[in-house]
């Protein structure tokens, strides 16, 4: 009797996250890039989605530039299936070219985040849910004031007080 072999194929999502996020801690795109295609989707939920390997490149690009000493530390993996889910820490000081239309302030930056990704059967990046605090980000480069200061408190105090006096005019 003949016996046929089935093979199954599956990605090690583990693997896969840390070698793409070795090649982005080296800044190094072509690696990553090999674990991009023509439809793998980045979702960063702070700032938007880009689509396709050179909408992914420029971004990491503009963030490389932006931040000249940027580091990116892996704190952990956790995968299942296909999927992956990596905790992240990067830091880097916001002294080198403008940064999704923000320009440099020569602040230190300090960030923690998850990627959740999802590998195709080939191999490559098909879906990346980029989840940090963007509001924190801002308030650290310096677009919004310091948590708890004086300018926090009066940013809260007026909208609380535009929110009131729409409550009151909707009436």
């Amino acid at each position: 009797m003949e016996s046929t072999a089935i093979t199954h194929t599956t990605v090690d999502a583990a693997e896969r996250a840390r070698v793409s996020f070795d090649a982005l801690g080296r800044r190094d795109l072509s690696k990553a890039e090999e674990l991009w295609g023509p439809d793998t989707v980045d979702h960063f939920l702070p700032v938007g989605t880009y689509q396709g390997t050179e909408a992914i490149r420029g971004y990491f690009e503009e963030l490389f530039a932006a931040f000249p000493d940027f580091e990116l530390e892996v704190e952990r993996i956790v995968a299942e299936g296909n999927t992956s889910v990596v905790q992240w820490h990067c830091t880097g000081t916001f002294n080198g070219g403008s940064f999704l239309g923000i320009e440099p302030t020569g602040r230190r930056v300090d960030v923690r985040g998850a990627d959740v990704m999802d590998w195709g059967e080939d191999g490559r990046l098909v879906h990346n849910t980029i989840y940090y605090d963007g509001a924190e980000f801002a308030r650290q480069v310096g677009m919004l004031p310091r948590r708890d200061s004086g300018a926090d408190r009066a940013v809260t105090a007026m909208f609380n007080g535009a929110t009131k006096l729409r409550a009151r005019l909707s009436r």
